[in-house]
């Protein structure tokens, strides 16, 4: 575990010296969804591969509680958890682990729930982890689980832009409206981009895209913007049932055409112009939990 460890740390560290800026910070990405079962981890999962792919750094979290599966998913056994960190206090590095093609994850572990009850000396322990790596990945995702509650909020609002995912089924649509009025309500600020999953038609998609868009901007005077719609494809189940992402599994599906699609699109676009973009994911974790805190 300890070589494991050091040889990642090396290879990330490698990369983060090219860049030749010691002030880079990830771009943190918070995946939600307003209901479970619409596929956003493992739409985390292939957007992330894709990122990768494209030559970035990117490091995946699963903070799903209750239905950690991002292991699972990349067909993989994770050796070490958060839970495992906090409760021995390991290094952070000895919990990274690899993932196909460079990608780097880590599990969320069973009593997942206990990361957002921990106390003042496991908070600054964690936060002292986070700085750890802040600077050596080009993306960190934050795969939360479906709908936002209780203390997860922080990790939720501390993110740099939020990935929702839902599906064209009416009530998909009617939680993930909801999940962007409590993101509004609490951060009016924090850029939203929609995927639409399992799409049964180009027209489908659109046409939810369309509408969830048009709805946020009616109601809440919100803008999101779509970033994806990916199709209902078989290729995606028989993927996960490999345990290979769809991307790497069935490159030449529909699903895997959009994703790149998706990745490319976004790699293009300029960094949102806000100055959200030059906070610290954990200097603004730490000040909401502070915030909250000082409250009680």
């Amino acid at each position: 575990m300890n070589d494991q460890a050091a040889a990642l740390r090396g290879r990330v560290n490698g990369m983060t010296e090219k860049r030749g800026n010691r002030s880079h910070r990830a771009r943190v990405l918070a995946v939600v969804s307003g209901k479970g079962g619409v596929g956003k981890s493992n739409f985390t999962v292939n957007f992330a591969l894709g990122l990768q792919q494209a030559g970035k750094k990117v490091l995946m979290i699963d903070l799903d509680i209750g239905m950690a599966n991002i292991d699972i998913l990349l067909g993989a056994t994770a050796d070490r958890s958060i839970v495992d960190m906090l409760k021995e206090e390991l290094s952070i590095w000895s919990i990274i682990e690899p993932g196909p093609k460079g990608l780097s994850y880590i599990a969320g572990g069973s009593g997942l729930n206990d990361l957002f009850e921990f106390d003042r000396y496991k908070a600054d322990y964690f936060y002292a982890q986070l700085a750890v790596i802040e600077s050596a990945y080009d993306y960190i995702f934050l795969d939360m689980g479906a709908g936002v509650n209780g203390n997860s909020a922080y990790f939720l609002f501390a993110a740099h832009e939020v990935f929702l995912v839902t599906t064209p089924e009416p009530t998909a649509i009617t939680d993930a409206y909801a999940m962007v009025k409590y993101i509004d309500q609490n951060d009016e600020n924090l850029p939203v981009r929609l995927i639409v999953n399992r799409a049964q038609t180009k027209q489908d998609g659109r046409k939810t895209a369309d509408n969830m868009i048009n709805v946020t901007e009616k109601f809440l005077s919100k803008t999101i913007a779509e970033l994806a719609i990916i199709a209902d494809d078989k290729a995606v189940s028989k993927a996960v049932r490999s345990q290979t992402p769809f991307l790497l599994h069935a490159p030449k599906s529909k699903p895997s055409q959009q994703i790149t699609a998706a990745v490319n699109d976004y790699c293009a676009r300029k960094t949102v112009e806000n100055s959200r973009a030059e906070q610290s994911f954990l200097h603004k974790l730490r000040s909401l939990m502070k915030s909250d805190e000082a409250k009680r």
